[in-house]
């Protein structure tokens, strides 16, 4: 048999949750609470469909031609949207991450990126999965290997359902409080309130049907630790939650996720909603990346938890 394209998989456990993780950018590919499937699913031999599951790292999102500034250098990255022309998602999306210890209900996997076209850092990126009572933890550690300060940011991509609820008939809620403006090669051009009642409000929920969304957002007042609700009109509610570091949600609702048979089987709606530290194109505009000097060790967690 021919392992899977995202790498090894490991299987945690704890008691009502079970969770499934690649070792190709640390990607999560199941998570079951009750034998309720919370995450989007896909076939062994396919890549993450739209990124589903991956870790990004040492950035989220988009930057503007690959090109970025760091102590008075110009930057270049290697161009891995040629559609949009931009660098996408950070540089580890198809890389395999070592397994640095694991029990039956976690496991932490670590990489390490060198320095190369355009990046001129050595950080090393542990993401720990652990499968909680009520749900999962994941929480990122980054350590600066290298002589000089470094910045990044960190974000993640999981694709959000609720069993074989209909994805258009689950409500999302999120206190969101600003939204990135972007361009038509998704790249951001400014910033607007979230405004009470607006199109982007969804602090009483809103069907997903209801909503066309790839937006970044700035999302709830400083030490509320949930970030998006999922929940569906049986009772089941999906909570994403982040320390304060994970301020921003990226919210896509693409209307044409491939799924493998028996799982609202063809193409169809689905719900990103990507935790990430900083917003698109931060290198370039420094929003909210983080800075860390030699020697220096970062971590925050996020994390879902379930209820019904």
């Amino acid at each position: 048999m021919h392992p899977p394209v995202t790498g090894v998989q490991h299987h945690l456990e704890n008691g009502r949750v079970r969770v499934a993780v690649g070792t190709v950018a640390a990607v999560l590919r199941s998570l079951d609470v009750d034998g309720v499937q919370l995450v989007e699913d896909f076939g062994d031999d396919v890549l993450p469909p739209f990124g589903a599951g991956i870790t990004l790292f040492p950035w989220p999102n988009r930057v503007r031609d690959g090109r970025w500034s760091f102590g008075g250098k110009t930057q270049q990255l290697d161009i891995t949207e040629p559609s949009k022309g931009n660098a996408s998602h950070g540089l580890l999306r198809n890389t395999e991450y070592a397994v640095l210890d694991t029990d039956s209900s976690s496991i932490e996997l670590g990489a390490t990126v060198y320095p190369q076209h355009g990046w001129p850092f050595t950080l090393r990126h542990c993401v720990r999965y652990r499968a909680r009572q009520d749900g999962l933890e994941v929480t990122h550690t980054v350590a600066n290997l290298g002589a000089q300060d470094a910045v990044f940011a960190v974000g993640a991509h999981p694709y959000f359902r609720l069993g074989e609820e209909p994805i258009g008939d689950l409500v999302v809620t999120s206190d969101l409080t600003e939204r990135v403006l972007l361009d038509d090669r998704l790249l951001p051009v400014g910033t607007e309130p979230v405004v009470t009642g607006g199109e982007f409000d969804l602090t009483s929920g809103r069907e997903l049907r209801e909503l066309d969304l790839n937006y970044a957002f700035k999302v709830r007042p400083s030490g509320e630790k949930t970030l998006v609700t999922l929940s569906s009109r049986s009772g089941a509610r999906l909570e994403l939650w982040g320390d304060d570091d994970f301020r921003y949600v990226q919210l896509y609702t693409p209307s044409d996720f491939p799924r493998p048979e028996g799982h609202h089987g063809g193409t169809g709606l689905a719900f990103a909603a990507e935790p990430m530290t900083a917003p698109p194109d931060a290198l370039n505009s420094g929003t909210d990346l983080i800075r860390i000097e030699p020697g220096g060790v970062w971590t925050a967690s996020w994390g879902v938890t379930f209820k019904r």
